[in-house]
């Protein structure tokens, strides 16, 4: 039954008729076609009308810029700079909303600039992005839901949203703010719930053929529990067998420790004996160690004695040699006596001489006065050439001063005069930061490239006219000023990839070798206007710049006029039909509608200066750098020539001064050489005169003789108290030799007795180790066999652990090895004559068992929350659904009544698909002709302009429309829209 309309909810307004959210004021400030703007939209359904061209769009861009979209959202330039007025560094946006009363106004504001850069106030505080979109969500804008706000450049894709994104947009737009989250939760409970059916379904058909193929195993699996019984009693017997063989090893263990027991008793015995042995042989062993002791003692004393004895020989002979030295230098003395007076005799010889030669040198007086006269003369021209060389510095100084300035001057000039690198660093603060890069780059790769590239075009065209460069430059768009232009595809996409980190364009120019027209000539009637050339006629430019420029900007259809052109502006558009063309004050532009009623709208701007092509700096300045160039050069020289000049008076001076430096060094090495002989000579006879006296005081030998003889005899005297001292020790070492033979002979009487009863020891010695290796024999087996009885009781125990219940059945076995082994084998026996096919049906059996105990127990789970899931979709299902409807009957409702009235059939319905939430939809129906049916809206039936109207019906969006298509419009539904077209 189909559930009663519910009304729709009346909207309640304050006093200003305003709702939370709405857009009170606009402002605009150098943004797209605007220079400074400021609407004001009225509470209710806004239209704005206006011409093509007119700024209609640039208030919806607008709008979705400030209030947190990105130019992708509008589907026109990708970049926020791009909508910056041209001829503009920067601008803002300022938007203006109604608070949750009158009195609270919020107040956004966007600013761009040519950088695309953004920056974002709230309420004057400047804020992050975050905190714009917070408030703006708070009052559920969403300028990136098509449903909510549909641009202009975007109708083609709300025509693809399919019916069920529709209904999610519808859901996000103007739904409750509780429909989104539930029916994406109901879509995922319908996941949900299909998976558990899914389950349910495939789990109960598994667990049927699994208790069928149960049923028909049962009498194989009886024979394989006969042969198992069988199987398991062998088992149990050879659990058995290794316990038998743990008890044979018990037994072998414990014989062994009787014979280690035995070895132990005869060790003892044998230790005792030796005991006995060894105490005799320790008493003389002492004995005759005090007698080495004692023979040791002895030994050290000779030993000292000998070394007393062999320090007084040496130094008997040390005072032999010293009275023998003393007789030698007695006879030396006499010796040099005789040599001593012969040598007095010479030396007064010799000082007779010196005297003699000193008295016939002539006197020498050394020309002071001279010499004092070139000294001065000296350091007079050397003071001038000091004087002259400070000049020279100081003129050289200023010399490479006045260099680096000229330097300075003539690079100046260089760039001053270079006109490209001047359009170069145009274009550089214009904002192509990287031209000069860019630019280098192409310069140093031209040879691998196919063809002649051009770039950037500010540097290919000359403009004569300053006046036509204004127009030129006003015409082009700023972008093709940087662009680089290739004759080959391959040169486009090698730039592209090499200058892509530049930021530059490449454009690739075809030639057209026909079906271009050639561009209309100046006719009579024009120059009686006062036109008189067409933009491309004012400029030069290699022929690809050129063709390039007037494609992009169609130059050959834009005129350039005088004043009386200006004066005349209207007349020219109708009589003449150009539609494009430039004053001295002003830049004429008529468009026509693209709606095909041949409207036509006009623009008007004035002409701005030129800010790349006229560039270049005053002609005067130039001028004045080469006169300062010349100027310089000229001081150059005359600097150059002093110093030249100085340079040969400084030479001359210092020669002058070196010839009479030269001439008193002369004068001064005669008077030096005279003194020098003279003191020599004088030197020579004082040291022969020292001398003689030394010669004459060494005089007196005799004492020095006497006391040579004295200290002879005291040498003699000390040698025969050593002597008398050595013959003591003799007759002490004598006495010691015969008391060590005797304690020696004692000591080797004991050697003789040790070895005796050593012989005895050894004897028993070997009893005795023969006995230890015995025990440690028997110690071995016994470990041995302790590791073999644990051995075979682990290995026992990991076969099986003696239970009460074990050792029953044991009990019933066979007792030793043989017998058991033998039952072992008939039990085997028996078990391989039961046959059957399939080996593995027991545990095939088994596993079936348990997979139906598994999938039963899954089966319950999942029917539970199978059950579970259910009802959670019935709960959020009676929430959702019933207001879902209740929405789409209203937009129906409204959508229908605009319809009737504009004599056409609408409607609006919820497409719904029982438990299959993420098919739901919402479908648009619509019928412009009586007989026709009504069909689903969609991009293939309908026009992009009445997809305008059902969202301006459905959804009360502000309309932006072009005003050809609103007076075609106008006319036809009119009559229908005064009623209430416009109403609330």
């Amino acid at each position: 039954m189909e559930e009663p309309r519910v009304k729709r909810p009346k909207i309640s307004r304050d006093e200003d008729d305003y709702l939370p959210g709405n857009i009170t004021e606009i402002e605009l400030h150098n943004f797209m076609t605007f220079n400074h703007l400021v609407c004001k939209p009225g509470p209710r359904l806004n239209l704005v009308i206006g011409p093509n061209g007119s700024g209609k769009s640039s208030l919806v861009c607008a709008i979705a810029l400030c209030l947190g979209g990105e130019p992708q959202l509008l589907g026109r330039a990708t970049s926020i700079g791009a909508y910056v007025k041209r001829g503009e560094d920067a601008g803002y946006i300022k938007i203006s909303l109604r608070g949750y009363t009158k009195e609270e106004q919020i107040a956004i504001v966007r600013k761009i600039d040519t950088r695309n850069k953004s920056e974002w106030f709230y309420n004057g505080k400047s804020v992050a992005k975050k905190e714009i979109l917070e408030v703006i969500k708070k009052f559920n804008i969403q300028v990136n839901n098509l449903t909510q706000f549909l641009p202009q450049d975007r109708v083609c894709e709300f025509a693809k949203l399919t019916p069920i994104q529709l209904l999610e947009e519808t859901e996000k737009a103007v739904g409750d703010p509780q429909l989104p989250v539930q029916h994406f939760a109901l879509v995922e409970k319908s996941r949900e719930l299909k998976k558990y059916q899914k389950a349910v379904d495939k789990m109960g058909e598994s667990l049927k053929q699994l208790i069928a193929l149960n049923a028909e195993q049962e009498k194989d699996v009886e024979r394989v529990r006969q042969r198992d019984e069988l199987l398991e009693k062998v088992d149990c017997m050879k659990k058995k067998l290794p316990w038998l063989k743990y008890d044979m090893k018990k037994i072998e263990y414990l014989e062994a420790q009787k014979r280690e027991k035995e070895a132990k008793k005869k060790l003892n015995e044998a230790a005792k004996m030796l005991n006995e042995f060894k105490a005799p042989i320790e008493k003389q062993k002492q004995e005759k160690t005090k007698l080495d002791d004692q023979c040791k003692r002895i030994s050290n004393f000779m030993n000292e004695n000998i070394k007393k004895r062999n320090d007084l020989l040496q130094k008997e002979n040390e005072a032999a040699v010293q009275a023998r030295s003393k007789y030698k230098e007695i006879e030396d003395l006499r010796r040099e006596e005789d040599c001593r007076k012969q040598s007095i005799i010479e030396a007064k010889m010799k000082l007779a001489d010196a005297e003699r030669d000193l008295q016939n040198l002539p006197a020498y007086e050394p020309p002071k006065e001279e010499i004092e006269r070139l000294k001065s003369q000296i350091l007079e021209l050397t003071s001038s050439a000091h004087q002259m060389m400070q000049q020279k510095k100081e003129k050289e100084k200023s010399l490479g001063q006045m260099k680096t300035t000229l330097r300075n001057c003539v690079d100046g000039l260089k760039d001053m005069e270079n006109t490209k690198t001047k359009l170069l660093h145009a274009l550089k603060k214009s904002g192509a930061e990287k031209i000069f890069e860019a630019y280098q780059w192409v310069e140093l790769h031209r040879n691998e490239l196919n063809k002649d590239v051009y770039g950037p075009v500010l540097i290919e065209v000359n403009v004569s006219n300053e006046v036509h460069a204004k127009f030129l430059e006003g015409h082009v768009a700023h972008y093709i000023w940087k662009s680089f232009i290739t004759q080959d595809s391959g040169d486009r996409d090698f730039l592209v990839k090499n200058l892509q980190p530049f930021d530059v364009p490449i454009l690739n120019y075809v030639r057209e070798e026909s079906g271009r027209k050639a561009p209309p000539e100046i006719s009579k009637q024009m120059h009686e206007l006062g036109i008189y050339s067409r933009l491309d006629q004012v400029f030069d430019a290699p022929a690809a710049v050129k063709d390039v420029m007037s494609s992009q900007f169609g130059l050959e259809h834009s005129y350039i006029g005088s004043d009386k052109t200006d004066r005349k502006a209207d007349d020219i558009a109708k009589e003449l039909g150009i539609l494009d063309f430039w004053t001295p004050q002003n830049h004429y532009h008529w468009s026509v509608s693209r709606y095909g009623d041949n409207e036509m709208s006009a623009r008007v701007e004035p002409v701005h200066d030129s800010r790349l092509l006229l560039c270049g700096l005053d002609s005067g300045e130039i001028e004045n750098m080469r006169c300062r160039k010349n100027e310089l050069e000229k001081l150059i020289a005359d600097a150059e020539e002093g110093i030249k000049s100085l340079q040969i008076q400084q030479r001359l001076v210092e020669d002058e001064a070196a010839k009479l430096q030269k001439q008193r060094e002369e004068m001064v090495e005669t008077a030096r050489r005279e003194m020098r002989k003279r003191k020599d000579l004088e030197s020579c006879v004082e040291q022969r005169k020292r001398k003689l006296v030394s010669l004459e005081r060494s005089g007196d030998i005799e004492t020095a003789v006497d006391k040579l003889i004295e200290q002879a005899a005291r040498s003699n005297i000390e040698r025969l108290k050593h002597a008398i001292k050595v013959k003591d020790l003799l007759v002490e070492a004598v006495s010691c030799k015969w008391s060590y033979a005797e304690k020696h002979m004692a000591s080797i009487e004991y050697d003789a007795k040790i070895i005796d009863s050593e012989v005895n020891l050894k004897e028993q010695e070997k009893f005795a180790y023969q006995a230890s290796v015995n025990l440690q024999n028997c110690q071995q087996d016994v470990k041995d066999y302790s590791q073999q009885l644990l051995a075979a009781k682990r290995n026992a125990e990991s076969i099986s652990i003696i239970t009460p219940e074990l050792e029953r059945l044991f009990l019933q076995m066979p007792t030793t090895i043989e017998e058991l082994e033998a039952a072992i084998q008939d039990n085997i026996s028996q078990a391989n004559s039961i046959v059957f096919l399939n080996q593995n049906i027991l545990q095939e059996y088994e596993d079936r068992r348990r997979q139906i105990e598994t999938i039963s127990a899954k089966l319950e789970t999942d029917s539970k929350e199978l059950q579970r899931c259910l009802a959670e979709i019935h709960t959020l299902k009676g929430s959702w659904l019933p207001t879902l409807r209740n929405l789409v009957s209203q937009i129906n409702e409204t959508f229908s009544r605009n319809f009737q009235e504009m004599a056409v059939a609408g409607e609006v319905s919820l497409d719904e698909h029982d438990t299959d939430f993420d098919q739901f939809g919402i479908l648009v129906k619509v019928k412009f002709r009586q007989a026709g049916q009504l069909q689903v809206l969609s991009a293939h039936h309908q026009s992009g302009g009445f997809q305008r109207f059902f969202i301006l019906f459905l959804f009360k969006i502000w309309l932006i429309v072009p005003l050809g298509w609103l007076m075609r419009l106008t006319k036809e539904w009119t009559p229908l829209m005064k009623e209430r077209c416009f109403s609330n």
